[in-house]
Parts: C-alpha cells; structure tokens; sequence
C-alpha cells in the first residue's frame, strides 16, 4: 500500500493581477514523502518561491488543492491554518524573519510557547546547541548575530514543534560561501541523520544534484522531475 504523502499539490494554479494579470504557476502537481529530501529548481521568476509560500499556507490565493499528511488545506480559515503551520510546518527564510526585540533563545521559544510545551526552555536550548550555537549565542538579539548565525536560529525555530516538513527558501542566499555550505551540511545532517523531511528552493545546479529529487520549475510549469541513482 502507497504511503501518504506529507505533503500534496494537486493541480495548482496561481495568478498575479496586479500591475498587470500573470499566470505564474500552471497546473503544479506532486507528492513529497515521508523522510525525503526535494528542491525545487528555475530561473528567477519561474515560481518557485511563490509555490514554496503556497505550500507552507502562507499564500492562500491559489486554486487546487494543498494536502498535508491527506488532510485537505485549501479553504480553512487563517486562524486554522496558521495554528496548522505551527504544529506541522517548518519554514526558513531567506530574510531569516527573526523578531528583533527577542533574543534567538526567545525566537525558538516562542513557537513551543504558542502551542503549550512545558518543556520550550529547555527544548529551545537542546535545538540551537544542535545547530551549533553557543548559549552565549542564545542570549543575543539578532543583530548582534552574523548571517550564518540568524540562519541557524531560523532552522531551530523551524524544528521547534518537530513538525512533518520543513520547507526552506534559498537556505545560502544572502551568505558567503563558507557559511551557506555549513548551513547545507546542517540541512542534510537533519535529513539523513533524523530522516527529517525538508523542501527547498534552490537556484543552485550543484546544491541541487545532492537531494534525492528535483523538482525544476520553468515559466510557471513543471519541466522535469529528477531523482537522484
């Protein structure tokens, strides 16, 4: 019997009206299971960020259908959706969105506090030591954090709530070299390690090429899907 996908796009579609009318993603279907590792790859301006957003709910002005372990998404209010995200979805930015009057323990904190964990202090510890921050590190506000650094504080708020998936958009971006390839070990560190299912969104051919599959994206559609032997 075919396992549930975590998470499912069925035929989606979505359009931009403003300045003027764009269909910028066309009939966007597939499945990502359970312990897997996808990109999705194109251009700038091939949709892919957009389709991260609508996959995490956070963009809810598409048509389809959004599936989250065969639970249907699409048409819940935003109160529910944003309660669902909390619970299940992980996401990093590419800005890191970290609240800048709290400090990076707080920023992990908060997720865990806004479901009820008891235990969010000490958890919120255990995940930034486990992406390799100090907790001299912990106690400072995000600009007293390097990029790196704020990134790393991104993927342990996105672990917060061990959810289903984590979806990750541009996880390098705004990084030197150096930095983003630590930030990618951590990534396929959490996938192989903890078989933690994660979503990223990628221009990187090379960075790419390293998950199990690539979704590669192309004026809105679906060009290809690659898996890796």
């Amino acid at each position: 019997m075919p396992m549930t996908p975590v998470l499912e796009a069925r035929h989606i579609d979505k359009y931009f009206t403003k300045p003027v009318s764009f269909h910028v993603l066309k009939d966007i279907g597939f499945g990502i299971q359970p312990g897997e590792f996808a990109s999705i790859m194109g251009k700038s301006g091939s949709g892919k960020s957009t389709l991260l957003y609508i996959l995490s709910t956070m963009d809810t002005e598409y048509t389809g259908s959004l599936y989250l372990k065969g639970e249907l998404l699409t048409g819940k209010p935003a109160n529910r959706l944003s309660a669902i995200r909390n619970a299940h979805i992980g996401f990093v930015f590419q800005s890191f969105q970290l609240l800048s009057n709290m400090t990076a323990h707080e920023n992990v904190r908060l997720p865990m506090e806004l479901l009820g964990i008891a235990e969010a202090e000490s958890r919120a510890q255990e995940l930034l030591e486990m992406v390799g921050l100090s907790a001299e590190q912990a106690d400072k506000y995000p600009h007293q954090l390097s990029g790196g650094q704020a990134r790393r504080v991104g993927i342990a708020r996105a672990l917060a709530n061990d959810p289903a998936i984590i979806l990750a958009d541009e996880p390098t971006g705004n990084l030197d070299s150096s930095t983003g390839e630590r930030i990618i070990e951590l990534l396929f560190a959490l996938n192989t390690e903890q078989r933690t299912t994660l979503v990223m969104v990628t221009h990187d051919e090379q960075l790419a090429s390293r998950c199990e599959r690539r979704i590669r994206l192309e004026s809105g559609r679906i060009l290809s899907e690659e898996c890796r032997t």
